[in-house]
């Protein structure tokens, strides 16, 4: 059975088996917390640490790591003194600056997406419309590599992004697993990589993966035409942190694109909702992968 470790700072309750990037949103929504219950704004907290108003947000927002003494210096401004506090405080600091699970890879991982793989793990439900492939976090292992063959060569290089791709799904097993909410294109799942046994197995996995309680697939048909989401893949994240924005993730070949403007966020919601929509419903998904699998 696997055990959830939390922790309590001021009722305030967070994950310690979280990856960093999770453990740095709720420390940083804490001190948002502390600081707003003292009246204190982000201009005054700057000068503080002879930072601008802007380095206070990302701190809060989770968005770049904690200096100890920067939060003790903080922690004293929002008149917090206890030690034991100020020492649970540091504690989660010291956890949420730990490199990631993927820190491993770092050398394959160019820094615009090591900062997706934090958000991914942080995330409570991920949201995702694909276009050419199956979603990476619902591949197997051989789609996986056939997938990665297209861009690389080298035979090691390729199984450690393999293996890297098979530990990101584990998020979707672990303790307080998100949501995964997948629409895919027909024109995926008929798409051969390496021949019709690996397209069959591929299929069957994501029939299983659809029936965990917190995945579901949807199929855009090749039948349903033209549609909104027909300008490329994207995805949007959504954390347990209220305070936090969803964030629309956009990759590109050599970089990617977080939005998390309310307009651009509120535009990619309401794009997914309407294809969700019009396209075949969840109840119906298992019925068309069969039907595709049968006609390979």
């Amino acid at each position: 059975m696997n055990v959830v470790q939390t922790h309590q700072v001021d009722g305030t309750t967070i994950n310690e088996d979280a990856g960093p990037t999770a453990l740095r949103i709720g420390l940083g929504s804490e001190l948002r917390r502390r600081r707003e219950r003292a009246g204190i704004s982000r201009e005054a907290a700057g000068e503080a640490l002879r930072a601008s108003p802007a380095k206070i947000s990302r701190l809060e927002l989770g968005r770049v790591g904690f200096k100890e003494r920067d939060v003790l210096d903080l922690l004293t401004l929002y008149g917090v003194t206890d030690g034991t506090e100020r020492a649970e405080f540091l504690a989660l600091a010291r956890r949420a600056n730990a490199p990631g699970w993927w820190h491993r890879y770092s050398d394959l991982l160019p820094s615009w997406f090591e900062t997706y793989l934090g958000l991914e793990q942080a995330s409570t439900m991920i949201r995702t419309y694909e276009l050419q492939f199956v979603p990476g976090l619902l591949q197997t292992r051989e789609y996986a590599r056939a997938v990665t063959l297209l861009g690389h060569e080298d035979t090691s290089d390729v199984e450690r992004r393999v293996d890297l791709r098979m530990r990101r799904q584990e998020v979707l097993t672990s303790p307080g697993a998100p949501t995964l909410w997948a629409v895919i294109d027909e024109a995926a799942l008929r798409r051969s990589l390496n021949g019709p046994e690996l397209l069959r197995a591929q299929l069957d996995h994501l029939m299983a993966m659809n029936e965990l309680p917190n995945v579901s697939v949807q199929i855009a048909p090749l039948s349903f035409g033209g549609h909104a989401a027909a300008g490329g893949p994207f995805s949007i994240l959504r954390f347990a942190e209220p305070d936090l924005p969803d964030i629309v993730y956009l990759e590109q070949l050599t970089s990617a694109l977080y939005l998390d403007k309310r307009s651009d966020v509120e535009h990619y919601a309401l794009v997914m909702d309407r294809l969700c929509a019009h396209i075949e419903p969840p109840d119906r998904t298992a019925a068309i992968i069969d039907e595709i699998r049968h006609a390979i």
